[in-house]
C-alpha cells in the first residue's frame, strides 16, 4: 500500500504576516498551506507554492479557492460571515466557523457575548445617536470611549471623549455617517478603564474540545499599537493570571472558536477579578509572536493543528522569559542592507521580517529573545536595539 507524502490541504484566506509565519510550521508537519492573496507582492506568497490572488469578498472567488482544501482558515477576521455560512452548507470545512468569527468581527456582539458568560467586562452601551452616547456618559461618568464595533484595529476607529463638549464636537460625524453605512448602524460605548497594565491571554482549542492556553503575558502599546510582550507576564498575581487564562478557555469553549484565540486585557487592581476584557481576536496574534522562539509550541503550529483537529502541543515557555519587540518601517530602506549590524550586534536575538515594503510607520517585522528572568532588561535592550538597526539603521 502506498501512504502519501504530502498532508492535508490548508487554504488560508488571506497573504499577509501570519499567513507568510504559518508557512514554516505547515512545511514541518508536511502540510500542504495555500493562501488567497490580496495582491502578488503581499508577504505570504513568497513563502507558499499556491498562492492565487482573489477578492475575499466574492463568493465565487472563494468558492474557487476552497475546492479541494481540507480546511479553510484565516489571516484576517474581514471575510462576510454570510459567505462563510454558504461555503458551510456547500461542505466546505471552515475553521473558525463563522458562528464564533462574529465576536472577533462586531465588538458590539462581542461585548454582550461576554456579558452573557458573566466575564469582566467594562461598562459599556450600544449607541445610535449623540444623546444616547451623553446620557451613557452622564450616567457611568466621563471620559467615554466610542468605537465603531467594525473594521477597527491598531487604535483606528476609536475616540476617547473626556467631556460632553469634547464628545459633541468629535463623535457627531460619526453619528451622522451611521445611515450610509451598510456594515452596522450602531457605535459602542465603553468606559475608559482605569487600567495599569495591558495584558493578553493566548488560547488554543480544537473542534473536539481539547484546550490550551499559554501563559498570560504583558503588552506594551506604542501609539496604540503593539510594541512588546513580555511572556509571561512579570509580577502577575497568580490568581489574576489564573483568572484571566480561565476567562479565555471559558471564550473559547462557550463560543465554540476554532484555532487560536487572542483575548486582549486590562489590568485593573482592585477591581472584582482585577482584569477586564478589551477585545478579541480569532487567529494568530501580534501578542503571541513570541511563541515562535520562546514556547514549546508556536502560535502557527498550533492553529494548524487546532483547525485540523489534530492533538495540540505543549505551551510551555521554553527559559524563563520571552521577550518580542515589533520594528515598524523607518529611516532605514534596506532591511537585508542592515542585517551583518544587527545580527552582529545581538547574535541572540531572532529576527522576523515579514516581506513587505517599508514605508514609515507600516508594521515589518520583529525581534524575539528569550533568557532567564535575572537578564530581562537585558533582554528588552537587545530586542529594542536589533529593532532599532533594522528601523533606522543604527543601534540605540
Amino acid at each position: 500500500m502506498t501512504y502519501p507524502v504530502t498532508g492535508p490541504v490548508i487554504g488560508v484566506i488571506g497573504g499577509g504576516q501570519l499567513a507568510r509565519m504559518m508557512a514554516p510550521a505547515a512545511t514541518n508537519l508536511g502540510l500542504d498551506l495555500q493562501i488567497l492573496a490580496e495582491a502578488p507582492t503581499v508577504g505570504a506568497v513568497a513563502a507558499v507554492r499556491t498562492a492565487p490572488v482573489g477578492d475575499y469578498k466574492d463568493l465565487d472567488t472563494l468558492r474557487e479557492f476552497a475546492r479541494g482544501k481540507d480546511v479553510i482558515t484565516f489571516d484576517h477576521e474581514h471575510v462576510p460571515t454570510e459567505f462563510l455560512r454558504t461555503l458551510m452548507a456547500e461542505g466546505v470545512n471552515v475553521q473558525p466557523r463563522p458562528e464564533a468569527l462574529q465576536y472577533a468581527q462586531d465588538k458590539l456582539l462581542m461585548r454582550a457575548a461576554i456579558e452573557r458568560l458573566g466575564l469582566p467586562n467594562p461598562r459599556w452601551a450600544k449607541v445610535s445617536t449623540l444623546d444616547e452616547l451623553l446620557a451613557f456618559g452622564d450616567e457611568i461618568g466621563w471620559p467615554v470611549v466610542l468605537k465603531t464595533p467594525r473594521g477597527g484595529y491598531d487604535g483606528k476607529g476609536v475616540l476617547v471623549l473626556d467631556s460632553p463638549e469634547e464628545a459633541r464636537e468629535r463623535s457627531t460625524a460619526w453619528f451622522e455617517q451611521l445611515p450610509s453605512r451598510t456594515d452596522f448602524s450602531a457605535l459602542l460605548a465603553e468606559e475608559k478603564v482605569p487600567f495599569t497594565r495591558e495584558l493578553s491571554a493566548l488560547v488554543a482549542r480544537r473542534e473536539s474540545g481539547e484546550v490550551r492556553p499559554w501563559p498570560v503575558v504583558e503588552t506594551i502599546q506604542v501609539n496604540s499599537i503593539c510594541d512588546e510582550v513580555i511572556a509571561p507576564a512579570q509580577d502577575l498575581d497568580p490568581e489574576i493570571a489564573e483568572a484571566a487564562a480561565a476567562a479565555a478557555v471559558t471564550i473559547a469553549s462557550e463560543l465554540g472558536v476554532t484555532g487560536v484565540m487572542a483575548a486582549e486585557l486590562f489590568e485593573v487592581p482592585g477591581s472584582p477579578a482585577g482584569f477586564y476584557i478589551n477585545e478579541l481576536a480569532m487567529r494568530p496574534h501580534n501578542t503571541g509572536h513570541w511563541t515562535q522562539d520562546g514556547s514549546v509550541t508556536s502560535q502557527f503550529e498550533q492553529h494548524l493543528r487546532a483547525v485540523l483537529d489534530l492533538p495540540l502541543g505543549d505551551t510551555s515557555v521554553l527559559e524563563g522569559v520571552a521577550v518580542m519587540k515589533n520594528y515598524l518601517g523607518g529611516e532605514n530602506e534596506d532591511i537585508f542592507g542592515v542585517y551583518p549590524l544587527a545580527l552582529s550586534a545581538e547574535p541572540r536575538a531572532k529576527i522576523h521580517f515579514y516581506g513587505k515594503e517599508t514605508r514609515p510607520g507600516r508594521k515589518i517585522g520583529h525581534v524575539n529573545i528569550t533568557g532567564t528572568v535575572a537578564e530581562l532588561e537585558a533582554l528588552r535592550h537587545s530586542a529594542a536595539n536589533a529593532a532599532s538597526i533594522l528601523r533606522d539603521g543604527r543601534p540605540l
